[in-house]
């Protein structure tokens, strides 16, 4: 009869999706700006920056996926 989803969340659960959210965005933007950013202060192989900008994206989204997951708990 009543909806789950239309139950008001905790304000910890509020602020931990929106913490989980933003650190899903820094951790895209740093592994996008690793890849794409030529000028990038850090003194590593093409090929090394590459992989560490990918390992960043992948487990940004790995963590949204967990934020997700949990959110629907």
């Amino acid at each position: 009869m009543f909806n789950n989803e239309n139950q008001q969340k905790s304000p910890q659960k509020r602020f931990l999706f929106i913490l989980g959210s933003v650190m899903f965005v820094f951790y895209l933007a740093l592994g996008l700006a690793l890849i794409f950013w030529d000028d990038i202060p850090l003194t590593l192989n093409k090929t090394y920056r590459i992989a560490l900008g990918s390992f960043l994206i992948l487990y940004a989204f790995l963590r949204l996926l967990r934020v997700l997951q949990t959110k629907r708990d």
